[in-house]
């Protein structure tokens, strides 16, 4: 089981609640076991990170990044993020919120392949 800070809890539902039309849009391709029978979390917590997207069965996180990310500060904090989860055993594919709206097919393919 993974750790996580427990005090990051009310802020995981906040981002639930208010997920990115690209977030809604991948959700609904990824929820209920739709793919390989995998459950995926949303917005789940893992140490002091908030993921967008979880599933253990396959150690896989899935990122949808907007435009703050495309900036040099916005790379290095992922970058740092995406190994210290990969450190833990963890998979990170990222994805641009365009690419996800535009390319949702691709994007669901691309996941089905790291399951």
């Amino acid at each position: 089981m993974l750790s996580y800070n427990k005090e990051l809890k009310g802020f995981s539902r906040t981002l639930r609640k208010n997920m990115t039309s690209a977030e809604k849009l991948l959700w609904s391709k990824i929820r209920g076991k739709q793919l390989k029978n995998c459950q995926f979390y949303r917005q789940k917590i893992i140490g002091n990170y908030i993921v967008d997207f979880f599933c253990p069965k396959a150690n896989l996180v899935i990122e949808v990044d907007g435009g703050q990310h495309c900036f040099s500060k916005g790379k290095q904090r992922d970058e740092v993020r995406d190994e210290r989860l990969s450190q833990i055993g963890l998979k990170v594919l990222r994805f641009s919120d365009t690419n996800v709206l535009k390319n949702i097919d691709g994007v669901v393919g691309v996941i089905l392949q790291n399951l």
